[in-house]
C-alpha cells in the first residue's frame, strides 16, 4: 500500500534549501538531496501531494545516472550508508534521497525537444518557430520534429518562471565554449534517452537537463529524464494532430485546467481519484523505464 505523501522533511542542525519538489541540505562539500512528495503545475506547488513521487524521480534518475556512463554528481543512494545523524528517520527517507558532489551549477536549464508539444507547439502555431528556431511549415501537434532542437532557458527560483532564451542570449550569459558543449551533451543524452524509452513503448518527447562544474569538470546534475522533468507518450496511444496522453504531470495539468481554478489564486486540492491516478502513472513510467518492480507499491 502507498504511505501518505511525505510533503516537506526538517533534519536538524543542517543547511537546508527547499526547491518546488526538492529539500537539499548542504553537507559541506556534499549534498544531501531528497525528492519530496509535492507536485507543481502552473508555476504553483499544489497543497495535495503524490505518495511516492520522490522516490519514482530518484528511481528513475538513479537508473540514467548508473546506465548512460556521463560524469554525473551521484555519490551514494543508499541512505544507511550516508552517516546522517542518529535521530533521522532513514525509513522516511528510503529510496527518494541521494547523496551527491557539491557543484557550480550553470545557471541554464538545458531543454531538448523531439516533438512538437505544449509551449512550443503554442508558438509555432503563432509564429512558426519554436524558441525562435524556425521550423518546416505544416506540422500538427504532437508531429515529430525533423531533429532534436535545444532551447535553452534560464533557471527561475522557486515561484517564477523559467524563460526560453536564444542560443545567442545562452552563449552571452555563459559563453560561447561551453553554451556549445552544453548543447551537444543535452541532444547527445536527448537521443540515447529516446532510444531507451522506445525499446520499452515509452516516446520521450521533450525533457530537460542541468549541468554543474567541479574543478572545471562538467558534469550532470539535479534529476534526469523523469517524469517530471520529461514529456512520456505512450507509443501505442500516439497520434499526431492532437495532445497525446501521458506518464507525465499532463494528468493534474488537465484537471486543473478543467476545473474553476484562475491560477493566479492559491491552487486546489487535488481529488483523490487524480491523487491515485498520477501515482499510478509515475510508478508505471518508473518500472518501464528501470525494468524493475517498484518497491514501494
Amino acid at each position: 500500500m502507498p504511505s501518505l505523501p511525505l510533503l516537506k522533511t526538517e533534519l536538524q542542525g543542517l543547511p537546508l534549501k527547499r526547491g518546488k519538489v526538492r529539500d537539499v541540505y548542504d553537507l559541506g562539500n556534499q549534498l544531501l538531496i531528497v525528492s519530496s512528495d509535492r507536485i507543481s503545475a502552473f508555476d504553483w506547488v499544489l497543497p495535495t501531494g503524490i505518495p511516492d513521487k520522490g522516490r519514482v524521480l530518484t528511481q528513475v534518475s538513479n537508473f540514467w545516472f548508473n546506465t548512460l556512463n556521463v560524469p554525473n554528481h551521484l555519490l551514494e543512494t543508499d541512505v544507511e550508508q550516508m552517516k546522517l545523524p542518529v535521530e533521522v528517520d532513514c525509513e522516511a527517507l528510503a529510496g527518494r534521497s541521494i547523496l551527491v558532489r557539491k557543484t557550480e551549477v550553470v545557471p541554464i536549464e538545458c531543454v531538448v525537444r523531439g516533438y512538437l508539444a505544449g509551449s512550443g507547439w503554442k508558438e509555432y502555431q503563432a509564429d512558426g518557430t519554436v524558441c525562435g528556431i524556425k521550423l518546416p511549415t505544416g506540422l500538427q501537434e504532437s508531429d515529430r520534429l525533423p531533429e532534436p532542437i535545444f532551447t535553452p532557458a534560464t533557471k527561475a527560483e522557486m515561484g517564477d518562471h523559467d524563460e526560453n532564451i536564444s542560443f545567442e542570449q545562452m552563449c552571452d550569459q555563459v559563453g560561447v565554449e561551453l553554451s556549445e558543449e552544453l548543447r551537444r551533451r543535452s541532444i547527445d543524452i536527448y537521443q540515447r534517452g529516446v532510444a531507451h524509452a522506445e525499446s520499452v513503448g515509452i516516446m520521450l518527447a521533450d525533457t530537460k537537463f542541468e549541468f554543474g562544474q567541479v574543478d572545471g569538470e562538467l558534469i550532470l546534475i539535479d534529476e534526469v529524464m523523469t517524469p517530471d522533468s520529461s514529456r512520456f507518450w505512450p507509443t501505442d496511444q500516439y497520434q499526431p494532430g492532437r495532445s497525446q496522453a501521458s506518464f507525465d504531470k499532463q494528468y493534474v495539468r488537465d484537471w486543473l485546467t478543467a476545473s474553476d481554478w484562475d491560477k493566479n489564486s492559491e491552487p486546489p486540492e487535488l481529488p483523490d481519484e487524480v491523487v491515485a491516478g498520477t501515482r499510478a502513472k509515475y510508478v508505471e513510467a518508473c518500472e518501464r523505464i528501470t525494468g524493475a518492480d517498484f518497491p514501494w507499491k
